[in-house]
């Protein structure tokens, strides 16, 4: 989702909770991906299946060992007129779905230059603390899920190395088609050194609500900016700790939606005043206009950790940046 300056959070999920100010919403997830390059692959069948740090754990139904650690950031919201493509925060209709799917689509082209113009760059340090929070280490297999134009995804391959590998997943193909190229730039930009310092990363079209993965596939796995806009957040959640090993950990970065009625209401201001008419400059104001409901009905923290501890993670913190 699109990042706009101030009031953010992060969740973790090991299950402890504090609080954040206003930032992108990320999460990351370590798993284990194909070997290949740049691509993109269309979506396979899968298994029925908050900006503060939170870490959750995953709890196995059979055994209660540790499954894996959930970490959200969220960003402050306002109040006001809540359109249809926001959904509500648990379970939203399909055609929001779609809606946002389409959106998602059309802003691709200015997708990353509004990141940076809107969170004056800062949503390049908050994705690296998103792949710090989610334990990615050298050799690991890392999933990164709503990945977009693939930002963090590309983060996880450094941070991983040439012995990991990453999968990053969204549900708007033209995302994909940017972070394929954004990765490719990358692997210029170091050169000879690519080899040996980036993981392949496999881009897949997909459904976070059920993703095309085996059980336990992923050491650690991020979302960023992405939970807030999925049609069943309680799936979501269950489906990342479906997928990732136990023990592993997961980090959700987000828009935060604040309890203070002050840090609502100036995070409104700035939504509406300022990102709603900085996007409608590069053509896309419809498209923006979705940020201040969606953020009105995504859960508060303490709600985040809840929801994280029913999806069966052990542990979840909630902490505002």
């Amino acid at each position: 989702t699109v990042p706009a300056p101030q009031f953010h959070a992060r969740l973790v999920v090991e299950l402890m909770s504090t609080t954040t100010s206003m930032t992108p919403h990320a999460a990351r997830l370590t798993t284990r991906a194909r070997p290949s390059s740049s691509r993109i692959a269309s979506p396979s069948p899968s298994t029925p299946k908050t900006s503060a740090k939170t870490t959750m754990c995953a709890l196995d139904k059979r055994r209660h060992r540790s499954r894996g650690t959930f970490a959200v950031s969220s960003a402050s919201s306002s109040s006001g007129a809540i359109g249809d493509v926001a959904g509500n925060p648990y379970e939203q209709t399909s055609s929001a779905a779609n809606e946002r799917q389409a959106l998602f689509n059309d802003i691709a082209p200015v997708y990353d230059r509004l990141n940076d113009q809107l969170s004056l760059g800062l949503h390049r340090a908050w994705k690296r603390c998103a792949v710090k929070w989610c334990g990615a280490t050298i050799g690991a297999r890392a999933l990164d899920v709503c990945c977009g134009s693939g930002d963090v995804a590309i983060k996880l391959s450094d941070a991983v190395g040439a012995t990991g590998a990453v999968v990053g997943l969204d549900f708007a193909a033209n995302q994909l088609k940017y972070a394929g190229e954004k990765e490719a730039s990358r692997r210029v930009e170091l050169g000879e050194y690519a080899e040996s310092r980036m993981a392949p990363i496999e881009w897949i079209e997909g459904d976070a609500l059920a993703l095309p993965f085996e059980d336990d596939s992923f050491d650690c796995a991020t979302i960023a900016y992405g939970l807030r806009n999925v049609s069943d957040i309680p799936l979501a959640l269950r489906e990342l700790r479906r997928v990732v090993r136990p023990g592993a950990k997961v980090a959700v970065l987000d828009f935060n939606n604040p309890t203070d009625a002050t840090t609502a209401s100036v995070q409104g201001f700035v939504l509406d005043n300022i990102v709603v008419p900085f996007a409608d400059l590069n053509g896309v104001a419809a498209e923006y206009r979705y940020l201040r409901p969606s953020i009105e009905r995504f859960p508060r923290g303490q709600e985040q950790v809840d929801l994280a501890r029913d999806a069966g993670f052990c542990q979840a913190e909630f902490y505002e940046l």
